[in-house]
Order: C-alpha cells, then structure tokens, then sequence
C-alpha cells in the first residue's frame, strides 16, 4: 500500500503555507492585502528619491498602528501627499496642513502631518539626493534569517542612519523606524529562510 508524504507543519515563527500553498513569511499569511506586499514589494530594492520618501513617510505614520491599516489607506495617501512629489509636498503650507488633518482618508496626526512636510524639505535640501543619502548606510547583504525571531527591530545601521537622516534635518525618524525603511526599501532582505519569494539583489 503506497504511503503519502505529509507535509511537515510549520513551527511557528518559520515560513508557513498561504492560501496557495507556497511558504511565506508568516505575517504575510493572514489577509490579501499583507499577502501581496509581501510578494510583490517588501524588501525589494528601491532607490528612487520620491520612492523613498513615500515609504519614510508611511513608516512613521504608522508609528503606534498596525501597517495593515496603513497600507489600507495608502492610496489616500498619495492622493493627500501629491503623490509623494517631495518638491511639491515642501510647498505645503497652512492650508494644506488643515486639508490633511481634515481628510478622513489618511491618519490626521499633527505630529506626523507635520513630519512630512518637514522631512520633504530636508529631502529637497540634499545635494546629492534622499536615495543617495539612505542608500550609504546599507548594509553588506546577509544570509536570510531562519525564523521572525532572527529578524531584528533594529541594528546598529538602522541607528546610524536615523542619526544620519536627524543631521539632515528629518524628523520622527528613530532606530525602529529606520530599520523598517531599510526593510521596505530593500536595503535588507528579511524574507525567511524556506520563503518562496526569493531574496533580491540590491
């Protein structure tokens, strides 16, 4: 009588099964929308200045949230942040402010509102450019982590570059959220070990 092969069960914390069976980081598995940033964006290289300021942006207002609602309401961002056109978000003034704080759409956090406003200024006021700044505190590529609890909240790097992006004027931008810019960004690749997305070379 032939035998089946059982498919061993995921030890939490390790790459499990999505919907469709392939293995994933495990917080990729719980809704749509988790599933295809994940596969289609997180830790994928970009290195474009308005490409990285959207994702400084939405890493501190998600600050105290859960990314899920974040990404929820990120077309709202972009419509409320011209975009992420870092020139065009500079010349936000008083109004726009109130606009912001006003649109139901985005999450009206004066704090972070005015985050944005300030962080888009220091990035127009860089000489070489926002990618060329956060893109000279990667660090040398390393091997995937086997489980979530080999992915660190922050590193040595995510702290010189949030010390580095506070020289230049950035604001709301502490170790914790520069280590998730560098996740976003692709500066790192925490994808696991056994995950189906393959890590990207930056």
């Amino acid at each position: 009588m032939a035998t089946t092969a059982r498919r061993p069960i995921p030890v939490p914390g390790d790459a499990a099964p999505g919907p469709d069976g392939a293995l994933r980081c495990p917080w990729a598995t719980g809704v749509p929308d988790y599933l295809d940033y994940h596969d289609r964006e997180w830790g994928r290289p970009i290195r474009t200045d308005n490409g990285l300021f959207e994702r400084l942006t939405l890493e501190a207002f998600q600050s105290g949230l859960s990314w899920l609602t974040i990404l929820r309401k990120r077309e709202a961002f972009r419509r409320a942040f011209a975009g992420f056109d870092i020139a065009a978000v500079a010349a936000f003034d008083d109004r726009d402010r109130r606009r912001l704080l006003a649109d139901a759409g985005i999450v009206r956090n004066r704090a972070k509102v005015d985050a944005a406003i300030a962080n888009a200024r220091a990035a127009l006021g860089l000489a070489d450019g926002l990618a060329a700044l956060i893109w000279s505190f990667a660090p040398e590529p390393g091997p995937a982590p086997a489980t979530v609890a080999d992915v660190p909240a922050s590193t040595p790097q995510s702290k010189a570059l949030a010390l580095g992006l506070k020289r230049n004027g950035f604001v709301f931008v502490g170790p914790t959220t520069a280590y998730a810019l560098m996740q976003a960004a692709g500066m790192v690749d925490d994808h696991l070990d056994g995950c189906h997305v393959p890590q990207a070379t930056a």
